[in-house]
């Protein structure tokens, strides 16, 4: 059986806690990384936890680009799921990984998933 599409997860560690616990910042970037994928948005949808942390989700038409954030730890777990062959997910995991705010020099990623090739077509 062919896979329906690509999952990659990212672990950033060492991240900047300030922009981990800023909502809009979150949100900007994980909308931003979408963007850069060439998804399609369908919904954005974000919660910012008491006293810290932020949870979301970019619901795009090729599935979706997910965040949790733990500041206390300087750390994001990301997930970004796409079915189709035009988005590009490691255009925003390396967006994300390499230009998100949380940056830092001490930023370090984890990076697991690969690609599984093309779905098969509607018609098969």
């Amino acid at each position: 059986m062919q896979a329906l599409g690509r999952h990659l997860l990212l672990e950033l560690f060492d991240c900047d806690a300030e922009a981990l616990n800023s909502l809009e910042t979150v949100k900007v970037s994980m909308v931003e990384a979408a963007k850069r994928a060439q998804a399609t948005i369908i919904d954005v949808v974000f919660h910012e936890f008491n006293p810290f942390g932020i949870s979301g989700v970019v619901v795009i038409a090729e599935s979706h680009l997910a965040i949790h954030t733990w500041p206390e730890y300087r750390y994001a777990a990301v997930d970004i799921f796409s079915c189709g062959d035009v988005l590009q997910p490691q255009t925003a995991a390396d967006y994300l990984v390499e230009q998100g705010p949380w940056s830092s020099e001490a930023a370090r990623a984890r990076r697991s998933g690969k690609s599984c090739g093309t779905p098969p077509s509607p018609t098969a």
